[in-house]
């Protein structure tokens, strides 16, 4: 599946009131779901007991990362994706991109893999690499941001 139609698919969702969308097409399918109703179906027993920690960490994290994605110079490539990150299209190749080099409007900067499934993400915009965000290996969240454009 064509990552344009992930990306498509996720904008449908934050437009909408379906907190879960499964799209089949062939033998490939793709299942985008709302963050927040995971934790909805864990035993009761365990929310209940990490209620109350939990605002008070998540406050904390959104302070914490608000600073960073000010101090982001440039453009940020942000991941349409819960997934893996790598920097390179397999283990000991040189990396999609360095810092300093010139990138194109569609060139591949990372792989992110979701589900099994590798998928190429590539620069928004033309300029150079300002800042890799993310080290190889990292998990990310959707619409965190990856790298940097200046």
């Amino acid at each position: 599946m064509d990552i344009r139609k992930v990306k498509k698919l996720i904008e449908l969702l934050e437009q909408s009131n379906i907190n879960e969308l499964e799209i089949n097409e062939g033998d490939e399918s793709v299942r985008i779901s709302r963050g927040g109703t995971a934790v909805a179906y864990a035993p009761a027993p365990a929310p209940i007991a990490a209620a109350a920690p939990a605002p008070a960490v998540a406050p904390i994290a959104a302070e914490a990362s608000a600073p960073e994605i000010e101090e982001i110079a440039g453009h940020a490539v942000k991941s349409p994706m819960v997934g893996t990150f790598y920097a390179s299209p397999a283990p000991g190749s040189p990396a999609f991109v360095s810092v300093g080099q010139t990138v194109a409007a569609g060139d591949v900067v990372c792989i992110i893999e979701a589900m099994k499934m590798m998928n190429q993400i590539e620069a928004d915009k033309a300029g150079t690499i300002g800042a890799i965000l993310i080290e190889d290996g990292e998990a990310v969240e959707f619409d965190q941001p990856i790298v940097t454009i200046v």
